[in-house]
Formats: structure tokens, sequence, C-alpha cells
């Protein structure tokens, strides 16, 4: 029998096994001859036998330091090269099983020969199977026997949601190419939010990897339906629902929803959706006589109309539909008569419009339509509700990719669309709108030769209704506060905190955050997601007492205080913050800072999902000093993980190793550095404010130049100074 070929591992890889930095590794390879000789790979990109590695790293006292959602994601690519046939599927099936063990049970797997725990792997999946839609019979062999065991640990140790992201990872490389997306948490939840009252039955034909039916059963939903055309994509939302939802009933198929429904006689309470966009073949031809068309058969190029009448088609009589859709589905010209039969029928109910970044695609602002199916002798509609969010948006030069959709203000496009929204439905006739933000447009405006939905168009018409007195009152306001930020952001910025270190830079000894809490130092808390309870620990904080909001990781990069809904926290094991708590995001993204300490204004909150919480010994850790060094953009690249989303490994930041005295200067210097970042975050958001009223003033009618400045500039526009 030929010899199985090693797996092979990259330096990176060698780096997160062994708890230590690529320059580290690198420094290896120079100094110590014995160290392993590349076994394939290039010279630019040499590949090393891992247990090769391994061995190497054992005789020198260097114990695996990658958390278990690293070595699971490292043992997966390896599981390709190592000969294993295990598939994807029954990978995900295995997370849903083994999410149903005890702590103990999942370390007995872990502990069992080869044979053993792939033949134990087998039948977990085959106990789970009838949960996943179209799941084949799964066959692991013995080169899977290490991804097996390191999901097992995974699930034990991090949770099952962080083993289906690390399999999400693996499975959704091609996203780009595939339109797999998945809609932003955030987002999800204000979709959800969106939908009056408390809907039980929910639908998403389009689900994806479920977030937006995750975020339904937050609101409430006990029968989820979702449906997709990757099959990959609706095994995974069908065990993540599972996960996140236990006490809900969980149903998801694979198929293309416009071609093939598989919920066609469902009647939903709500419907939600993040549909494929700018998809041409999406069955025009074959589908021209659906009788899911009451507002017209979409053209070729309105697949997005096509998909908000499917939606509607599903919902009972008063029922409400949320649809992300992009902006061009409100003023193409081949869409017209669908929105106009929309909107004279009282279909349409509000269109939301985001800010750039929001979601995929991230370089154009989406919109969310609200759609309610009328009711037979219902009230008649006589107006749309229209919201622009986008001034709630990053700064587009300072923000890419991924982090765009980090570093919005989603508290801040949430208020805006959500009381807009439930003004409008609490009466219509008196809504009173909010210029340039939100405005209720009568039917009969809209249903004009183009029928364009845009929001920016029609909520910027509003401007002139605005007071100019008030206005004028409320632009000498802000400027006032602006003129006392900037006097305080140059005392920030004047005083001096630090000295040149020498000629060359300091150096010191190290130590990760795992060894420093196996020392005593501090406390690694988290916050444990429903469905893995039980095994959390604990944050011997005693009594919650009463407690005023959730800390997100969004507040962190804002310099907010605590933001987050904690009726959407949905878990009894987050603990509560103190002051002197360091608080660190689990994600990487943004422009903010990435921790911070906690003061009077955070004690008592709850740990939101995505916050690693480090809780110093004082006698041996200033706290502002671990946060300094903690939220350091080189410690946190270092000790992050991920391809498309990077995720921050709490155990492996590392902190110098200082005496406390000299911990306390630095610290104090750290302090000082957090409040010029709060000085100046202040009166640029000031600045902003202020600029947006003076510009929407002067475009709107309500303030005028002032004279004497023309008259400086003289008559040919110049200053004759």
């Amino acid at each position: 029998m030929p010899q199985q070929p090693s797996a092979q591992v990259t330096a990176a890889e060698i780096s997160r096994i062994a708890g230590v930095t690529r320059a580290t590794v690198s420094n290896w390879r120079r100094r110590h001859e014995d160290f392993p000789a590349p076994a394939g790979g290039t010279d630019s990109s040499p590949l090393y036998d891992l247990e090769s590695v391994r061995a190497w790293l054992a005789s020198r006292g260097h114990a695996s330091a990658a958390t278990p959602s690293e070595e699971l994601r490292t043992t997966l690519r390896l599981r390709v090269q190592s000969g294993g046939s295990g598939t994807s599927e029954g990978l995900l099936l295995l997370v849903l099983a083994a999410a149903g063990h005890t702590a103990a049970e999942l370390t007995a797997a872990t502990l069992l020969p080869d044979t053993d725990l792939v033949a134990h792997a087998r039948r977990d999946t085959v106990a789970a199977a009838d949960a996943v839609p179209a799941a084949d019979p799964v066959r692991f062999e013995a080169g899977d026997a290490a991804a097996l065991r390191a999901l097992y640990a995974c699930v034990r140790d991090e949770g099952a949601q962080a083993a289906l992201g690390v399999l999400a990872e693996r499975e959704l490389e091609d996203s780009a190419a595939s339109g797999a997306y998945q809609t932003p948490a955030p987002l999800a939840d204000l979709m959800a939010r969106l939908i009056p009252g408390s809907p039980s039955v929910v639908l998403d034909p389009a689900c994806g990897g479920g977030t937006l039916l995750a975020a339904a059963a937050r609101r409430g939903a006990r029968e989820l339906y979702g449906q997709d055309s990757l099959p990959v994509q609706a095994r995974r939302s069908a065990v993540s629902l599972m996960l996140t939802a236990p006490e809900a009933t969980v149903t998801v198929r694979a198929a293309d929803s416009l071609r093939a429904d598989a919920f066609a006689g469902l009647v939903a309470d709500a419907v939600l959706c993040n549909p494929p966009y700018g998809v041409r073949d999406w069955g025009h031809d074959e589908l021209a006589y659906d009788p899911r068309w009451a507002y017209g058969v979409p053209a070729r190029a309105e697949s997005e109309l096509a998909w908000a009448q499917h939606a509607l088609a599903h919902l009972a009589p008063g029922g409400y539909a949320a649809l992300l859709l992009p902006p061009a589905t409100a003023g193409r010209a081949s869409g017209r008569r669908v929105r106009q039969e929309l909107v004279r029928s009282g279909a349409l109910r509000a269109v939301i419009a985001l800010p750039v970044g929001a979601s995929v695609p991230l370089h154009i602002g989406l919109q969310v339509w609200v759609l309610q199916r009328p009711e037979p002798g219902g009230a008649e509609r006589k107006s749309v509700l229209f919201v622009d969010t986008a001034s709630a948006g990053p700064s587009a030069d300072r923000t890419r990719g991924a982090s765009r959709s980090a570093s919005l203000d989603w508290p801040g496009v949430t208020a805006r669309a959500l009381d807009a929204w439930r003004a409008f439905t609490e009466d219509a006739e008196t809504f009173e709108g909010d210029p340039g933000v939100a405005r209720a447009v009568a039917v009969v405006d809209l249903l004009d030769d183009v029928v364009d939905l845009t929001p920016a168009r029609l909520v910027r018409a509003s401007r002139s209704e605005a007071d100019p007195a008030e206005l004028s009152a409320e632009v000498d306001a802000t400027r006032r506060d602006l003129a006392r930020a900037a006097k305080a952001l140059a005392r920030a910025a004047g005083r001096e905190e630090w000295s040149a270190a020498g000629a060359a830079a300091r150096e010191w000894r190290t130590a990760t955050a795992s060894d420093l809490a196996r020392g005593g130092a501090l406390t690694l808390l988290r916050t444990v997601p429903e469905g893995t309870r039980g095994r959390a620990e604990d944050d011997g904080s005693g009594e919650r007492g009463e407690v005023r909001a959730v800390l997100t990781g969004s507040d962190i990069s804002r310099g907010s205080g605590p933001t987050g809904d904690p009726a959407e926290l949905r878990s009894d094991m987050a603990p509560v913050i103190a002051v002197g708590d360091v608080l660190v995001r689990a994600v990487v993204g943004g422009d903010g800072p990435m921790a911070r300490v906690a003061g009077e204004e955070d004690a008592g909150a709850l740990l939101g999902l995505h916050i690693h919480l480090f809780r110093p010994d004082p006698k041996r850790l200033d706290p502002w000093f671990l946060a300094g060094f903690l939220g350091a953009d080189e410690n946190i690249a270092g000790a992050s993980t991920g391809s498309t989303v990077l995720s921050v490994s709490p155990g492996r930041l590392r902190v110098p190793l200082l005496p406390l005295e000299e911990q306390r200067r630095y610290g104090d210097a750290f302090r000082h550095v957090h409040a010029l970042r709060a000085e100046a975050r202040r009166a640029t958001r000031l600045a902003e404010e202020t600029a947006r009223l003076l510009a929407g003033g002067l475009t709107g009618g309500q303030l005028l130049p002032s004279r004497e400045a023309a008259e400086v500039r003289g008559p040919g526009g110049d200053s004759p100074h």
C-alpha cells in the first residue's frame, strides 16, 4: 500500500500553531539549523511537513497555541492534502449533532482512536441527517480524523456557531462568483423590526446563511421557512437556525424560489428577503403567465420586482414584507408599470435608503422596500413613506471593502428608519416627517410618467418646509458647540505625554493573554450565545442588578456608551461589565479603536456577543496599559484569523512584562490618547453637522449668505487683502 503523503503547512500557519509572530518563525528558520527544511511549495512561499514542525516545536517546549477554530481552519485545508473524503455536508451535519453533546462527551470523542472517531462521527451525522435539506449519506474515512477531532474540540470550546463559521469560510470562498453574501446582522435586525407586531410564520425565499430568519426568531417568530438555490447555503441556513433558534420549527429547502417554489401553498405572516440582484435569467419567458404577477409581468431586467411580487403572493392579507433591493429598482424605466401598480394598490408602504457600504455590493447605497398585502375592503393607502439614512454612512475615502459595514453608525441608521416608520404607521395622515430625512408623499404625486421612488430625490424636496428661524437657531447652537469642541481638541493635542526612546525602538519580553490568565493576572470572559449554555466561565460579578443596555463592538469603535438591546442578546450567560474592565472588539474592521477601558457609563451593562472582556488584577496590571497594548494594530493583526472576516483570538494577544509603576506611566499616556481621539471624534461630528445644516439651509432657501462676506471679497470675488 503506498504511503499517504504528509500534510504541509505555511509559515503563517506555523506562527498560529506556535502562538508567535511570522517574524519569529523567520528567525527560527535562520538561527536553528535543525528547523525542518521546506517540503514543498516555492522559494517565496515554502511549505513544511506538519508532523516535523510539531515535533520540532515540542522538542523546545512550544505547545500548540492555536485556538480551536484556527485549528479547525488549518485541518480543513490539510484534509484535502491528506486524502480526506468526507463531504462538507457531512461536516455541517456533524456540527449540528455535536451541539447536542455535553462538554464531557465532546472531550471523550476527541480522545478516540482514529478508527473509532470516524465511526462515532458517522453515527452522529446519521442521527442529524433528517434535519438538513437533501442530505446524502456521509462516508467519513481515516483521512478525515484530524478534521473531525478539531471540529468536536471547536464546538466544545468555542461553540457550534464558531465551527459553522469556519466551515462557511471554506464552502463560500468563491462567494463573489456565486453571489452568496451574508446580510450583516445589524441590517437583518433592522429589516425584522420593520415588520409590525409579532409575526409567527416567516418566510425567506432567498435565505442564504439564514441571517434574516435568525433576526425574525429573535423577534419571536416560531415557524421559519427558508429556500435557497445553492444547496450549500440551504444546508448552512438549516443548521445555523437550528442552533440559534432551537425553540422554532425550521424548514429549509434547496431550489430556485421563482422557478420551483417549495412553499407554493404557504401563507406567511411576514417575508424577509435579500434576493440576488441583476439576474436576467430568472425565468421571464417560462413564468410569463404566473399568477404571482398580480401587479404586472416583470420585465426581463426586473428580477427584483419579480421577487417583490413573489413575497406579496406568500403573505396573508395585511401581512408585511421587507426586501433589500438595489437603488436602480426604484427608477429604472423598464419597471415603471409594476412600480405604478404597487403604489396605486397601496402594496408599497415605504422605501428606506441605506448608506453606502451597508451590505454587498458595498459601493452603492441599497434600499429596503416595505410591502404590505392589501386587505379586501381595507383602508385606502394615500401616501408612501420615504426615508434617507445616507448621512449616517462612513466616509467613502476612509473605508474600504468589508470595513465599511462595520464602520456605519448602525444605531443611527436604525433609529432614523424606525422612528419615521413607527410614526407613519401610527397615523399616516398626520405624519409630519423630518426635513431632509423622512417624508410621506401622496400616492397621486408619485404616479407621474416615471414613477421614480428614489428616497433622496423625494426627501430632499421637503427641505423647503423647514422653518427659517428654527433652522437658523439650530445652526447657531451647533456652531457654538463646534467652537467649544475645537478648543478642547486643541488643548488635548497640545499636551505632551511622550519622548523619543533613543537611537532604537525599545524592546521587551512579552506574554500572551492566555499565559497571563493562567497566572491569575487577568480573567478572560465572553458572552456565550444561546444554545451553547453551560460551558461559559462564571464572571464572578455576583448579582446582575439593573442592566441598562448591551455594550456592542460598534459602541467601542464609535466611543459611545452601551446602545445594544438586551432583548436581542438572547443569552443568560453574558458577563456584567465593571469599571476597569478592558474591552476588545472581536471582529477587525472600521476606523475606530479596537479596545477601551470600561468607565462609569459602561458599568452594569451586559457584554455584547462580539467583544472580549479582559478583567485585570489591579495589583498586577494597569487597565489603561493593558488596553493600549491589546488594541495596538500589530498586536491585533498578529492575533487575527480568517479570510473575508478577521476575528481576534484573545488568548494570542501579547502584553509586555513591565513593573506596575512603569505600566502606570504607559497607562497615563494611553489614557491621554483615548481623550485625544474622543475630542477629535466629537469635533468632527459637530463640523459635519454644522456643514450639513448650513448647506441645507442655503440650498433650501431658509438661510441667506452674509452680505459682509461679499463686501470683504470685493467686486472681483477676491479678498482685497
